[in-house]
């Protein structure tokens, strides 16, 4: 469980997809899907933090960006934590292999979307800086942020790499800079989160899996944000993958 921590907190600052590392871990130690989701909720938020801090290069000069994005995503994740906790757990364990695998998806899929993107760009086909959208493309972005907070409340899993697709489809900004708005506005949903399950569900928290989550991801977020850019995407999507298989695989049999 440290060592998924670790692993989550360093791709989830580059690739935003470590809940697929950590969450199907916890399932296969034989945790319950809704104690594993909202311990791993909690113990990801330290990786959010020194990743982002990690990142804060490109978030410089960004406040007006971040005042229309920001409160998005703490209201998606408010509503994504409460609805985790009024439907049934039943409803949640049902609910979950579907997650994984829209999650892996988007991980498979990712190289290929950014290498469509980029080519429109190269054709000219660009869709402007996010510190210069109005109109409905500025409403897109807002409302698919706070969708995407919504999600984020509720499982998370690939929630930046869903982040990442949406800026990068709507907006001509880089992916180093979208990569550093989507560090921050996925840890802000995990922060909201978090203190929604603490007020409302604290039974629902294991502090050992809190614990051992929250001290290797909060290294990995250091790790990531140094080094992450250096490790293989191949491997790291691969690993992501097959673990999140075989977590299905656990749940359906």
């Amino acid at each position: 469980m440290l060592a998924a921590g670790f692993w989550a907190g360093m791709i989830n600052v580059v690739v935003g997809s470590g809940t697929l590392v950590t969450f199907p871990t916890l399932l296969l130690f034989g945790y319950p899907p809704l104690v594993a989701n909202v311990s791993n909720n909690i113990g990801l938020v330290g990786g959010g933090l020194t990743g982002t801090f990690g990142y804060r290069r490109e978030l410089r000069g960004r406040g007006g960006v971040l005042r229309r994005l920001l409160p998005a995503s703490l209201l998606g994740g408010m509503t994504g934590a409460i609805l985790l906790l009024v439907l049934p757990a039943a409803a949640f364990q049902l609910i979950v292999p579907g997650l994984i695998a829209l999650g892996l998806v988007m991980v498979v899929w990712g190289p290929a979307l950014q290498r469509r993107i980029t080519r429109g760009r190269d054709t000219g086909d660009g869709h402007g800086h996010l510190a210069t959208l109005t109109g409905p493309r500025l409403a897109g972005v807002v409302a698919g942020v706070y969708v995407l907070g919504i999600y984020g409340g509720y499982f998370g899993a690939a929630q930046g790499v869903l982040l990442v697709g949406l800026m990068s489809v709507l907006t001509s900004d880089d992916i180093q800079s979208v990569t550093g708005l989507k560090n921050l506005l996925t840890t802000a949903v995990n922060v909201v989160a978090a203190a929604i399950f603490l007020l409302i569900s604290a039974g629902s928290v294991d502090w050992k899996v809190v614990g051992l989550i929250a001290t290797g991801a909060t290294l990995g977020g250091v790790a990531g944000a140094h080094f992450g850019r250096r490790l293989p995407p191949v491997a790291m999507r691969a690993l992501i993958v097959v673990v999140g298989v075989a977590a299905i695989a656990r749940m359906l049999l």
